[in-house]
């Protein structure tokens, strides 16, 4: 934090500045220390403020929670208090944005803030899980054991969508490659044969005539047929970002065939994950059910879970409400069951997540595959109907003059 200041030199003179520092009382000594006596001491807010600036525009990567949380845990184990460890981190932060989250957060600390407050400060860098998991850990005097749990819960999470999102590298580049190939037939290629077939004033074969007909038609109506549809994924765009539009969209996605099981299925697995390391750290099941349910990206599982919680509130327990609704799958329900019973519901809900992420991870792939050889058929079907429409106008020129 900067502050500017208006203080006297030793030998007397009225000098202006700034200097930065934690706290006001931080920045006083530092300037006593100078040889100056203060007069005056405000915060510095610079016109433009390049932090916040920079702030906007960088990104803290999931990776960098992670191995802050590690070592923030190794620190306290070896006794270091948590300023002091906070400062050790800064230092070796590479990205700036984070490095002046961290010195905030140590100054807050310094000022007598909980950690798990000085975090809620920064819901860019520190979800309310984490730090109400941060906050809990404090409370139960296992903040060590929190970190790191929801080190290798952030890791986990990472490394599912590092898998989902390698599997489906292929075949988006597959469909641009296609897309682009067909652009360019359109907009190059065709209409230069086109207009070559017109010079010659025969008759073509039917299958040249619809590739003619069809390559006029794009060339008339295709930037329409483009404005077209950009306005249609804008609309539906903007009606998903509604309540309404995003409950009818997560129900849609989940209805869908293959997909739907997926993401079903990745959903649960979250939630299963998510209330196994809450209950671990130990939270109270209704608390884990809300944080849960805030952590869910599917507004429809939200829901479900909503009325969960409500009917464990009023004393039904976890696995009853849940065997009401065909959303949880069976076997959800069933090992939540035994969990309740056996008074072991984290490593029973750890159990179901591995369950459901293999499944999905599994599908996944299946589904990769399966779009591989589609694209390619149908590649290959575009690019022969061109090919054949092309070569039977040739034969037809050919068999006119030679004739």
């Amino acid at each position: 934090m900067d502050f500017a200041y208006t203080a006297y030199t030793e030998d007397k003179k009225l000098v202006k500045g700034k200097v930065s520092a934690h706290s006001e009382e931080a920045a006083t000594e530092l300037l006593g220390y100078g040889g100056y006596r203060v007069i005056s001491l405000k915060t510095s807010v610079p016109f433009i403020d390049k932090e916040k600036l920079l702030s906007r525009f960088t990104r803290i990567k999931a990776q960098e929670i992670v191995m802050f949380s590690r070592q923030l845990a190794l620190l306290l184990e070896s006794g270091t208090d948590i300023a002091t460890s906070l400062d050790l981190l800064q230092d070796q932060t590479d990205n700036e944005t984070f490095s002046h989250i961290i010195g905030e957060v140590a100054s807050d600390i310094r000022s007598g803030t909980s950690l798990a407050m000085a975090l809620s400060k920064h819901p860019r860098a520190f979800s309310s899980m984490y730090y109400r998991a941060v906050a809990a850990g404090e409370q139960g005097g296992k903040l060590e054991v929190v970190l790191r749990q929801m080190a290798s819960h952030i890791e986990h999470s990472i490394t599912t969508e590092k898998q989902i999102r390698n599997a489906l590298t292929y075949p988006f580049i597959v469909i641009l490659v296609a897309v682009i190939v067909v652009i360019v037939l359109v907009t190059f290629v065709l209409p230069a044969f086109t207009k070559m077939y017109s010079e010659f004033g025969v008759e073509l074969p039917a299958i040249t005539r619809s590739l003619i007909a069809i390559t006029d038609w794009a060339s008339q109506y295709g930037v329409f047929l483009i404005i077209g549809i950009l306005v249609a994924v804008f609309a539906l765009v903007f009606y998903i970002r509604t309540p309404g539009g995003k409950h009818w969209w997560d129900g849609t996605v989940l209805k869908l065939p293959v997909l739907g099981r997926i993401v079903h299925l990745g959903e649960l697995g979250r939630c299963c994950r998510t209330m196994s390391l809450l209950i671990r750290i130990g939270l109270p099941l209704p608390e884990v059910m809300g944080m849960t349910i805030y952590n869910s990206n599917n507004k429809v599982v939200a829901d479900n879970l909503t009325g969960v919680q409500q009917e464990l509130i009023r004393g039904e327990g976890l696995s009853r409400p849940m065997g009401k609704r065909s959303l949880f799958l069976p076997l959800m329900t069933q090992m939540v069951r035994v969990g309740e019973e056996t008074g072991n519901l984290d490593n029973t809900l750890d159990t179901v997540a591995d369950s459901f992420e293999m499944e999905s991870s599994e599908k996944t792939r299946g589904a990769v595959a399966l779009i591989q050889p589609v694209m390619t058929i149908i590649i290959g079907l575009l690019v022969g109907y061109v090919v054949l429409a092309m070569v039977s106008a040739m034969y037809s020129i050919y068999g006119t003059f030679g004739g």
